[in-house]
């Protein structure tokens, strides 16, 4: 069961959140947070896995609660804001989130989300997830990427990563299950030396062909 905790100043959006949350069976909402204050004291006394974490909020916001509940623990940190441009993409992705997603998410998505990030990937939409690597190629470089020796289907799977498709959405593309996929970005991530999806999709842009 995933423990997750609901933080957003408005009542009606904790109220469609919840109801979302506990209509999935592996998911259950420990507590709610209407600002960032009340969110760091509910992770620490409660210590949820996740926290579903609004960015505008009175007092303290949701990067500055973020900052400081990942000082105080280890829980997954998702966003979900009405907010998509870098002024609040990057200070989010600075303090420790794992995720990045806008409140039009389809109830779907944001559920596969919350399993995603919870299962040790870096979640963001693929138009963040481009702008991301968009900003990172753009930036200087001392040295070029070097080449790794790949598979196929190694090289297969890291364009798609590249291109900010999620594993099920490469597992669709490629005829192949997602726990396949899993194996083949892990993989990956060892030959390149890429820690995370996002360095990992730099590296696919950068790459020599």
């Amino acid at each position: 069961m995933i423990r997750v905790l609901l933080v957003d100043d408005q009542r009606l959006v904790r109220a469609g959140l919840r109801m979302l949350v506990e209509a999935t069976a592996d998911l259950e909402v420990v507590a709610e947070a209407a600002d960032g204050v009340a969110a760091v004291r509910a992770a620490a006394e409660l210590r949820p896995d996740l926290v579903l974490m609004d960015l505008r909020m009175p007092g303290m916001d949701g990067v500055e609660a973020t900052r400081r509940i990942l000082a105080g623990g280890s829980p997954k940190v998702l966003v979900l804001t009405t907010f998509d441009d870098d002024e609040h993409l990057f200070p989010a992705l600075a303090a420790g989130a794992s995720g990045y997603l806008v409140k039009d998410t389809e109830p779907e998505a944001l559920v596969a989300a919350i399993r995603r990030v919870m299962d040790g990937e870096l979640l963001f939409s693929p138009p963040l997830l481009r702008r991301l690597v968009r900003r990172a190629v753009d930036a200087p470089v001392e040295t070029a990427t070097a080449a790794v020796d790949l598979t196929p289907r190694e090289q297969e799977v890291l364009a798609l990563v590249g291109e900010g498709y999620s594993n099920s959405e490469i597992a669709e593309r490629l005829h192949l299950g997602v726990t396949t996929v899993k194996k083949h970005v892990a993989h990956l991530m060892d030959k390149t030396g890429c820690d995370n999806r996002v360095r990992l999709a730099v590296f696919a842009v950068r790459a020599p062909r």
